[in-house]
């Protein structure tokens, strides 16, 4: 794989012609057996070169929102954040015990989360079967395509972040119908055309390998409900919800230029789609690319505008839980 780009040109895919309703698939990409997709193309040059550029003044910021953010009435069928603490008489001791939804915060959704919904299948061909551990593939890859494969070698690069709600509230956004008519709660796009113009407007310039980073304004709208707006977005099936648009064009994009992809909203693309196919089933199944969800980006939006700088080191290392489908990102920006 060139440091510069990736493996093959996005007008090759799909590269396995084995199932249909695959769509784009890169499969092979990386090897038959892979199960690191996108994060192959955090190389260690590649990691070395984003430490040297962006880490000039030592400030750190959380990504992560709190497991428990949600209180005890999580969106969208999750399970809420239990935590028990307790003494450990007669020492002067105590422990705890945590027991949540990895989906219930902030995430990275893992290759074993969403698969292609018609062809019934995960990244590199991989089968319902071949993660329940019935088949024999499974014993040669025991515990396939879990988020140990995010922990062992982590998340790390140089990360963007891509701040549409700034842009909307403060910049030219603020003159563009289509921005304003962006809702949270609802249906609506976040256009790529935008994105591109927000990395203009910051005077920010991509690199291969980037992690792109999304900010939509969710937490600020999430934590503006009241207890009858909470109600009912939880009695939503599917939910509604604003996101990064399905096309083409944006999947062309992703694939150009990035290691993975994440937003503050829970969805990272608009839900439910409109098309036949989604970004999930592409990114996750298709292409292996790690999704983060519900990161916490406000403090991050903040220290970009104080600082004049949209771009920042990212180390991000998924909990080491063999066969886990997704997990809490335990990500900082470092500026």
């Amino acid at each position: 794989m060139s440091e510069q780009g990736p493996p093959v040109p996005f007008s090759s895919l799909p590269l396995s012609k084995t199932h249909e309703a695959t769509k784009l698939n890169a499969w092979g990409a990386y090897g038959d057996k892979d199960e690191r997709g996108f994060l192959n193309r955090q190389t260690d040059a590649i990691v070395a070169a984003a430490a040297a550029s962006e880490i000039k003044t030592g400030t750190r910021v959380s990504l992560n929102a709190a497991l428990d953010f949600q209180g005890d009435r999580p969106l969208f069928g999750r399970q809420a954040f239990k935590k028990d603490v307790y003494q450990k008489l007669p020492r002067i001791v105590h422990d705890d015990t945590w027991h949540f939804n990895t989906q219930s915060s902030s995430q990275w959704d893992g290759l074993r989360h969403f698969g292609y919904q018609q062809a019934q299948r995960f990244y590199n061909d991989t089968t319902v079967e071949d993660i329940a551990g019935t088949t024999e593939r499974s014993k040669a890859q025991p515990n396939i395509l879990g988020v140990q494969n995010l922990e062992k070698h982590g998340i790390v690069g140089r990360g963007v972040l891509v701040d549409f709600a700034r842009w909307r509230e403060q910049g030219p956004g603020r003159d563009i119908e289509g921005a304003q008519a962006f809702r949270t709660f609802e249906r609506t796009p976040i256009k790529l055309e935008w994105l591109k113009q927000i990395l203009s407007w910051q005077g920010t310039q991509l690199k291969f390998g980037d992690i792109l980073i999304v900010r939509s304004g969710y937490m600020k709208a999430y934590y503006a409900l009241d207890d009858s707006q909470i109600a009912e977005l939880q009695a939503m099936h599917p939910p509604s919800l604003g996101g990064v648009e399905q096309s083409e064009e944006l999947l062309n994009w992703i694939w150009d230029n990035f290691s993975c992809v994440a937003a503050d909203h829970p969805s990272f693309e608009q839900w439910p789609t409109p098309h036949d196919w989604s970004c999930h089933e592409v990114f996750l199944a298709g292409w292996g690319c790690p999704i983060g969800e519900l990161f916490e980006l406000e403090e991050l939006s903040r220290t970009c505008e104080k600082l004049g700088r949209w771009s920042f080191f990212v180390t991000s290392e998924a909990t080491h839980v063999p066969g886990g489908v997704a997990s809490p990102p335990n990500a900082l920006a470092i500026f």
